[in-house]
């Protein structure tokens, strides 16, 4: 319904659930990042532990038939890994309020403007976004991760703090050049496929950062130790890139045929296509990477976090400042 009107009160409590949304990602990120200070005291008092277990046993000789028992975990320790547990689980409480709030957010002003909610940049970072979180409370529920969540909570209010300020856009019609199916089929593609992406690229980022502490424990020192092992780090960035990776094809696929219809063309080199080509050629080196033995690792974590980079740089670089035939469907 292009031409119905705007439901200004359904508008007005999507924007409300959206900035409602914004500051409980913000206190369960403060959550997390306590969770992470408690946590490492909890995993730095365990390796001492198992330390001086290790210590023990040694001390005992190759020939002793004696049985060494490690040295029990102290209440302190106890203590310090139990309230950093209750404070995660409030933390992941919180993301899943916020996650609502998000969906009704998006739903609501979807219901005011008649139209799906990712007509413009605002709706679209909103829907990314979602998905971001959505994504990252399924990776929580299969990986031991959850003290991770400050690092993906971080870029996601971020997003939406600029996209809340710097882009918001009244609820409207859309222009007549995006009236049609393909919004629904080629731009829920891009977004889902943008807001899995996220969590790969920070998964890589940690990567990195995890390994760069394992070859030389003096460099982050203090932040690196506080990882999960690379193997987790490196597990969660493959399977998140694989479930995306089909998904953004599908998107590029779809692009193309609208534009097609639209332009009388299937690809015409306009700065957005030529962006999003670069990040598929990106990404999937990096799966082939992955796949390949001689380059896993380190090799193919920097090459994910350089798709992620060409994500970003096309979310706002391409749609902002750069002019090309998407740029109808910048900020208004």
């Amino acid at each position: 319904m292009p031409g119905a009107a705007v439901n200004e009160t359904l508008s007005q409590y999507s924007d409300w659930s959206y900035t409602t949304a914004t500051a409980i990602y913000v206190l369960a990120l403060v959550f997390f990042l306590i969770e992470q200070s408690f946590g490492a005291k909890g995993r730095r008092a365990a390796e001492r532990t198992r330390e001086r277990a290790r210590e023990l046993v040694g001390a005992g000789g190759p020939g002793t038939t004696e049985t060494v028992t490690p040295p029990a975990e102290t209440p302190a320790d106890r203590a310090a890994r139990g309230r950093a547990e209750r404070i995660g689980r409030m933390g992941a409480a919180l993301t899943v309020l916020g996650v609502l709030l998000h969906l009704a957010a998006l739903m609501l002003r979807g219901l005011a403007t008649h139209r799906v909610p990712w007509g413009n940049m605002y709706e679209y970072i909103m829907a990314v976004t979602f998905i971001a979180v959505v994504t990252w409370l399924v990776v929580i529920r299969k990986f031991p991760a959850r003290h991770l969540s400050g690092f993906l909570l971080l870029p996601v209010v971020i997003l939406m703090f600029v996209g809340g300020t710097m882009l918001y856009t009244v609820a409207a019609p859309v222009q007549p050049a995006l009236q049609s199916y393909w919004l629904i089929i080629h731009v829920s593609a891009a977004a889902a496929s943008s807001g899995i992406f996220l969590v790969p690229g920070v998964a890589s980022i940690l990567y990195l950062i995890r390994t760069a502490h394992e070859r030389n424990p003096k460099r982050f020192a203090r932040f690196g130790s506080r990882l999960p092992a690379a193997d987790v780090l490196d597990r969660i960035a493959y399977r998140t890139t694989v479930f995306a990776f089909p998904l953004f094809t599908f998107g590029v696929l779809c692009g193309a045929v609208w534009a097609e219809a639209a332009w009388g063309r299937f690809w015409g080199w306009d700065p957005k296509e030529t962006t999003a080509f670069i990040a598929w050629v990106v990404y999937a080196a990096y799966l082939h990477s992955r796949a390949t033995a001689a380059r896993r690792g380190t090799r193919a974590a920097v090459i994910n976090t350089l798709g992620f980079a060409v994500t970003v740089f096309n979310l706002f670089f391409v749609n902002l400042v750069t002019t090309g035939l998407h740029s109808y469907a910048g900020v208004g």
